[in-house]
């Protein structure tokens, strides 16, 4: 029982310390680019030694998958569980946009990096895993818009990337004393309903 208890102390501690380096990496990443910064720009924002580092990740560009997969999954959950309070199609997908966007700028720099990260710059395997995981994410989208009601011949694809393209701008132009994340979504869902049927 005290070797489990032990096991379990140091699993925390390894996850909390992985949990530290994603969030130096994030940082350091959003300021500087991937290209920008070094292995021991993270670990000193980490406050571990370099060398610690690959206790946990093998490489940089594996830190940069991690941090990119992390802020994607901070990001879906929130939509996730929005969408699920709401059942007319262009509620949840304002509640989609507005949860979004609320999980976008509260964990901003995660946000940064999957902004502006894009998979081509990086390695084959890493350029994969990074699609893999945008488009599972934009898939959720894909089913919000598919189910909005649009007039005949209006482009579901259009809209789907107007509307992640308008929020991932967001990170630019957004002032927290401007309106707030909710207002930001309703006034973009109101200007794509104007493609709605009727």
């Amino acid at each position: 029982m005290v070797a489990k208890g032990k096991r379990q102390n140091e699993q925390r501690g390894r996850d909390n310390r992985r949990e530290q380096i994603l969030d130096a990496a994030a940082h350091c990443f959003s300021r500087a680019g991937y290209e920008g910064t070094s292995v021991r720009d993270i670990s000193t924002a980490a406050g571990i030694l370099p060398g610690s580092m690959y206790y946990h990740f093998s490489s940089k560009e594996e830190v940069l998958g991690a941090v990119h997969d992390e802020g994607l999954r901070k990001v879906k959950t929130k939509v996730a569980e929005a969408i699920a309070r709401e059942s007319e199609p262009w509620a949840r997908l304002e509640a989609a946009c507005t949860a979004h966007l609320e999980a976008l700028h509260a964990a901003k720099e995660y946000g940064s990096v999957i902004a502006t990260e894009f998979p081509n710059r990086h390695s084959k395997e890493l350029r994969a895993r990074m699609i893999a995981a945008r488009d599972e994410y934009e898939n959720m989208f894909r089913d919000l818009v598919d189910a909005v009601p649009l007039r005949p011949g209006a482009s579901r694809k259009y809209l789907r990337l107007s509307l992640i393209g308008a929020m991932a701008w967001s990170l630019v132009w957004y002032k927290p004393d401007g309106d707030d994340v909710g207002e930001i979504a309703k006034q973009i869902i109101d200007l794509f309903r104007s493609a709605k049927d009727g």
